[in-house]
């Protein structure tokens, strides 16, 4: 086998689904495509994060001797601490009427969060590029955020682009001179899952900080 194709497949493998035995679950960090009975699924994990989805089905109804997956998630690092969506806010305020950006990073070590501001390299009102900070051993980015100024949340083509490559969670603000906007959503390689209603805890945090 050629030497890349070699190293790739060893980074990324393929699996199938046993049918009469549990699934041997992965060893540490990474990925790996699993063919089941019903399709292809993903498999990510993370020390934050193990998630599982089906990214195809088959056209054929062909037999197929595998076993059965179910589709999760489980946020290994526990939930997000509000006040740092709430410290963000106050940062995306401060930025008016430009955007800015930062990171909410758990680390595997400690079990702690904290905001991670991102510098700017350039920033307006209706763009943001960042540079990327250097980050300890055991942290992972959880929550990507970033606002829009006073304009409304939502992803945009830029977002996708960059994201497509990414495991976390993303969070827009916008409406950050008044009652904020939100646009939240799970990023799994490529996988985008839209997260219509902003956590409740998440929802308090911001609007405590709007009546300050």
């Amino acid at each position: 086998m050629n030497p890349v194709d070699f190293v790739l497949q060893r980074s990324f493998p393929s699996v199938m689904v046993p049918a009469r035995e549990p699934l041997a679950a992965m060893a540490g960090s990474g990925e790996r495509l699993l063919v089941a009975a019903d399709g292809v699924y993903l498999e990510l994990a993370r020390s934050w994060i193990h998630v599982v989805r089906r990214i195809a089905r088959y056209e054929v109804d062909t037999a197929i001797p595998y076993g059965a997956v179910e589709q999760k998630t489980e946020l290994l690092c526990g939930p997000v601490p509000p006040a740092l969506v709430g410290e963000f806010l106050q940062m995306a305020r401060r930025a008016l009427p430009n955007e800015v950006g930062a990171w909410i990073v758990w680390n595997a070590a400690t079990l702690e969060f904290r905001l991670v501001a991102l510098p700017s390299i350039s920033h307006g009102p209706g763009h943001l590029v960042y540079e990327r900070p250097s980050l300890a051993d055991g942290d992972c980015v959880v929550v990507d955020c970033h606002s829009h100024g006073t304009g409304k949340a939502f992803f945009s083509r830029t977002d996708n682009q960059d994201d497509r490559h990414d495991v976390k969670f993303a969070l827009v603000l916008g409406d950050c001179d008044r009652e904020p906007s939100t646009a939240l959503r799970l990023c799994a390689k490529g996988i985008f899952e839209r997260i219509d209603t902003t956590p409740e805890a998440w929802a308090k945090a911001l609007s405590a900080e709007v009546t300050r």
